[in-house]
Parts: structure tokens; C-alpha cells; sequence
């Protein structure tokens, strides 16, 4: 297009005379590389492919630790490191299995369950997580104490400030309060109490502290003129005044907002990422220079919230824009791992209906199951198979005990929770249409990566699949289970998929063209900037 042509010679012109660089933020997936779900698979590619759009402007992945700002030389670990991150999937894998029973414990002895026998299931299930704990932390002790030794001080600083919380709420308690003198023999011995954190803390400083994902990093001097991309999931990261800091230094910082949903939608998210993200959310307003959303749509309520936070006149000395994702999968390693569980699903003559997100409220599965319930009641013969893939997420449990025992699990009904990148690729090539009913998305990474794919998509009707798949996408309610049931027996039926228009028309920019959109979306926004 024109005008962005104009826009790149003008951006040109700015960084030969100002020496830009900008540094994309990745501190989340270099310390968990393994995962694999929406924001991850965002990052990675995008890194992956910075060495593509060097001409445009100098980008370097970065990683915010420990008060530092460091390179990343490699962002996939060697495979040394790979035997830490396998012993951490593994225990994760044990830790959700292990309170997935401890829930399932406490549903089955029902509301009316005597409150003592509650307590003693909580706390033998407590201790007995050190079962799968202790492994973990012997890995760890070889291959990463200085990981260790942080996590091990911020749980000891946490267990630390409850301690005088307990203290405090005694005096109340107690009516020490308003007695002087017995409230300082009582405070010197809680003073001599927290001697045990000090020595705690003096002992784990002894531990070596060698990490071996330190390999792949190297210390970064901030220049003035450069620019923070926050990419990764920050609002888990206690950054905030670490980048006030180098915003002292010149440092410029722009966000990327993924979506508003724990701030729009916060019933389908954890109280703690609730309150974690709306910190985050305010601290970032006040601080960033602008900010590039995932869709059009959450741009545009990014501004909204923007305006409601800071007020018309500050909130206009940010600047707004979006960049869309790409869809290849990185991960893809031809067929040779393939389960033979999948390979058996579309072997056997199924029409295989895909549904891929982490399990969780918000992705509406419990709408799919209900779905296609209706249309397996109405034609018991019918040949359609729901197919479910994702990692499990937060607050589902009764949704996986429903489908674990379901009737039809097995036959037209199945689930993979660990699929890598070269399962998900044979799925999509040999499923018959994804389906994806999420209540609210920020963009709907799955979508793309189906379509790109040649494999039409059944959504749900909310605004951003609308800018996404347009006329391409067959659309159903929300409210309505049987309109989607509609659409998949009107497709068995005809053959004719139900979109509007073919989906050979539908074309949608790769990995590269979008970490270029990005990179040059942002590089003509802070070009502007004075070093």
C-alpha cells in the first residue's frame, strides 16, 4: 500500500539518525520453552524470525531478570537443559492430576460433609504433595539452584509477611493492643521468632548459584533511543520498577495487548491473574508510549480503557495500532511421531469436528458437548466425531469428569491433552472443520492455523472472528447449542460447507509478514522519539 510505503521511508530516515533499537521481550519463554499454548506460540515465532526484519531496524530479544536486562542468544535450550524441562513437565503433569483427585475427593463427599473430615483430606493431601515435590527439587538442586534459590526466596519472603500478619492480628485478638508493655515482650518475641527467615535465607545463600538456562543469555546495556516491547506475558513478572528505571535512561517501551478479558470477562479467569493483570494494566498505562494490540478490535478497546484510565488529554499521548498473527507451526516435525491413537481417529472413517484451546471456561466447551449431544440424539447413526485438543487449564474440572465418563467417549467423542506441533499439524490436515465457540477472544490463534490449512472453521459470533474470518467463517449463537448442531448435520448432509464464501478466496499473512508488520508498526510510531 501507499501509505505505508511512505510511512517505511519516513521510519528510514528517523532510525539512520537516531540508531534505534528495538528489544522484544521474551523473559517468559526462555524460562518455560516447553510451552506451547496462544501467547507462547506468539513469542516464539515472532523471536524466530526477528532475523528477518534486521534490515528494517536492529531487534533483539530480550529477557528481564533479576533487575537485568540480558540478550537471549538461543531461545531453545540444549539438551542438557532439556532434562530439567522434562522433569518440570512431569511434574506438572503429577501436580494437576494429583488436585484434579483432591477435587474430585471433595465433590464426592458432597456440601453436607462434616467440616473436621475436610480439613484432614486438605491437609494429608497437602503433605502428601512433597511426594512429587521433592524429585523435582532434587532435579533442580543439579541442574538450575539459582532458579531454586530465587523461587525458594520469594515463597520465604511471602511465608515471611504472614508471619507478622499473624502477629498483628493476635495483638488485635488478644487486647495486647492497649497494653504497652506486655505488646513489647510480646513483639521481641516474634522478633526473636523471625530469626528462623534470616538464617533460612543466610543457609540458601550458601547453595551454589549456576543456572543452566544461564548459557543461553548475556547481560544487555540499555541504550538511550532503544525500545522495550513487552511481547511475553509481563503481568506475571515483577518488572515494574525495573523498567521505570531504564525508562530513566531513555529507554522507550511499547505494550502488546493480547486482550482485556480478566479486566472485561474476569468470571472466566483466577481471582490472583485478575488482580495480577488489572496491576499490571494500570501500571503499563501510565508508563508505556503506546501500545499494538493482537485484532482491531482490541485496539480499539485498549484506547477505550486508555481514555476511562488516564483522561482524554493524557491518554492521547499514546499512540494505538494492531499487527495480525501468523499460523505456521514451528514445531512440526514431520509424520513420524504420530501417536497411533490419532492415526487410528482418522482411519476409521469419522467426519472429525476439531476443537483446539486450553480447557478452560472461557473456550465454551461445555457448548460443544451439548451441541453435539443434540445432534447424536437426533441421528444416532451420524458419522460427526468431536475431537478435543488442549492442555487443562483452570476451573474445568467438572467439565473433564463429564467428558471421561461420557457414553460416547472412544467412539465420537475423544480428547489428546499433550499433542506436540506434528500431531496438531496431522489433525488439522485430516479433520473435516474446526469449531471453535469461545465467549470472547483476542484474536483466535486457532482459526487462522486451521484456515491456512484449508480446513473451514464453524465460530461463534462475537466481533473479533467477525474481522478475522469475515464472510470465510460459518457462524452459530451462543445462546443456542442447536444452531451449531444445525450447521454440522447441514454439512454432513450436503457436503457443501455453510460459509458464505469459499475459503480458497480466504488468504492470511505467515510468521514473517507478521513479525515485519509488527517490527515496522512500532519502529514508525517511536522513530519520533528523541535519543
Amino acid at each position: 500500500m501507499i501509505a505505508d510505503r511512505v510511512i517505511r521511508l519516513v521510519m528510514d530516515q528517523k532510525i539512520r539518525k537516531f540508531r534505534m533499537r528495538i528489544l522484544v521481550e521474551c523473559t517468559c519463554v526462555f524460562d518455560h520453552p516447553y510451552l506451547n499454548t496462544g501467547i507462547q506460540r506468539v513469542v516464539r515465532n515472532v523471536v524466530n524470525h526477528l532475523p528477518d526484519v534486521q534490515a528494517i531496524v536492529e531487534c533483539r530479544p530480550v529477557a528481564l531478570k533479576n533487575n537485568r536486562i540480558y540478550e537471549v542468544r538461543r531461545l531453545i535450550p540444549e539438551r542438557r537443559e532439556c532434562v530439567l524441562i522434562d522433569a518440570q513437565k512431569r511434574f506438572e503433569r503429577r501436580r494437576n492430576a494429583y488436585w484434579h483427585l483432591h477435587h474430585n475427593i471433595n465433590q464426592a463427599l458432597g456440601p453436607r460433609s462434616p467440616h473436621w473430615l475436610r480439613r484432614i483430606i486438605n491437609a494429608f493431601f497437602r503433605l502428601g504433595a512433597f511426594v512429587f515435590i521433592l524429585p523435582f527439587v532434587m532435579v533442580m538442586l543439579v541442574f538450575a539452584p539459582g532458579r531454586l534459590h530465587d523461587r525458594f526466596q520469594i515463597r520465604l519472603g511471602w511465608l515471611h509477611n504472614r508471619y507478622w500478619q499473624f502477629h498483628q492480628q493476635l495483638e488485635r485478638r488478644s487486647g495486647i493492643v492497649r497494653m504497652p508493655l506486655l505488646r513489647g515482650w510480646f513483639r521481641s518475641l516474634f522478633r526473636i521468632g523471625s530469626l528462623g527467615f534470616l538464617l533460612c535465607r543466610k543457609l540458601t545463600a550458601l547453595l551454589p548459584r549456576h543456572d543452566i538456562a544461564a548459557e543461553r543469555i548475556r547481560e544487555l546495556q540499555v541504550q538511550p533511543g532503544d525500545v522495550l516491547v513487552l511481547l511475553d506475558s509481563s503481568w506475571h513478572a515483577d518488572i515494574f520498577s525495573h523498567v521505570e528505571r531504564l525508562r530513566q535512561q531513555g529507554l522507550g517501551v511499547v505494550a502488546v495487548i493480547y486482550d482485556l478479558i480478566p479486566l472485561t470477562h474476569s468470571k472466566f479467569c483466577n481471582d490472583e491473574h485478575v488482580d495480577a493483570f488489572e496491576r499490571w494494566l494500570e501500571w503499563v498505562s501510565r508508563t508505556a508510549d503506546g501500545f499494538i494490540a493482537i485484532s482491531e478490535t482490541i485496539s480499539n478497546e485498549v484506547r477505550a480503557d486508555v481514555i476511562r484510565r488516564l483522561g482524554v488529554e493524557e491518554a492521547g499521548k499514546r499512540w494505538h495500532q494492531h499487527f495480525q498473527l501468523g499460523s505456521e507451526l514451528d514445531q512440526v516435525k514431520g509424520d513420524a511421531g504420530i501417536r497411533a491413537a490419532v492415526r487410528t481417529l482418522f482411519a476409521n472413517g469419522h467426519s472429525v469436528y476439531l476443537m483446539v484451546s486450553t480447557i478452560e471456561p472461557r473456550k465454551n466447551h461445555a457448548y460443544l458437548l451439548d451441541a453435539f449431544e443434540r445432534l447424536w440424539s437426533a441421528e444416532p447413526d451420524a458419522r460427526a466425531t468431536l475431537c478435543i485438543i488442549g492442555r487443562i487449564g483452570w476451573k474445568c474440572a467438572p467439565l473433564i469428569a463429564r467428558i471421561r465418563s461420557h457414553p460416547e467417549l472412544g467412539k465420537r467423542l475423544f480428547m489428546f491433552n499433550d499433542l506436540g506441533d506434528s500431531e496438531l499439524e496431522y489433525c488439522y490436515r485430516h479433520s473435516k472443520s474446526l469449531v471453535f465457540p469461545s465467549f470472547v477472544e483476542g484474536f483466535g490463534l486457532p482459526l487462522v492455523e486451521a484456515m491456512q490449512r484449508g480446513l473451514p472453521a464453524m465460530a461463534s459470533d462475537i466481533p473479533v472472528f467477525r474481522e478475522i474470518g469475515a464472510d470465510f467463517l460459518a457462524y452459530f449463537q451462543l445462546d443456542d447449542p442447536g444452531s451449531l448442531a444445525a450447521l454440522v448435520s447441514r454439512f454432513e448432509a450436503s457436503g457443501e460447507f455453510p460459509a458464505q464464501r469459499p475459503l480458497a478466496d480466504w488468504s492470511w499473512p505467515g510468521w514473517r509478514e507478521s513479525t515485519q508488520q509488527l517490527v515496522e508498526r512500532i519502529a514508525a510510531h517511536t522513530a519520533q522519539r528523541p535519543a
